[in-house]
């Protein structure tokens, strides 16, 4: 198991990737309108501009993903749904305080 992913969702993309440009001494690895990602070594920092929730998608919320072997296995035995997305395949669920995470 390795942190995959940090996803940071904020109102204030541009200022924030422009943060993370001069922490990480880096320029983003790719970049669009209200977004980028950063390579951190064989994880991925992740913003993105907070937006609506969209019915079938992870809700735009700041969470941490963790890269396991078998994602459907693993969202079985946590009783979440494993389903592809965009980016590849993915289960969401909720820590007990409330925190969303990711297995990808």
């Amino acid at each position: 198991m390795r942190i995959a992913e940090i996803a940071l969702f904020t109102e204030r993309p541009d200022e924030l990737i422009e943060f993370y440009e001069r922490v990480l001494d880096a320029a983003p690895e790719s970049r669009w309108p209200g977004g980028a990602t950063f390579d951190l070594g064989g994880a991925t920092l992740l913003i993105h501009a907070t937006g609506e929730s969209v019915e079938g998608q992870p809700p735009n919320v700041d969470h941490f993903a963790l890269g396991v072997r078998d994602v459907d296995e693993a969202a079985s035995r946590l009783g979440a749904e494993a389903r592809d997305y965009d980016w590849g395949r993915s289960a969401y669920l909720r820590a007990p305080d409330g925190r969303l995470v990711e297995l990808t």
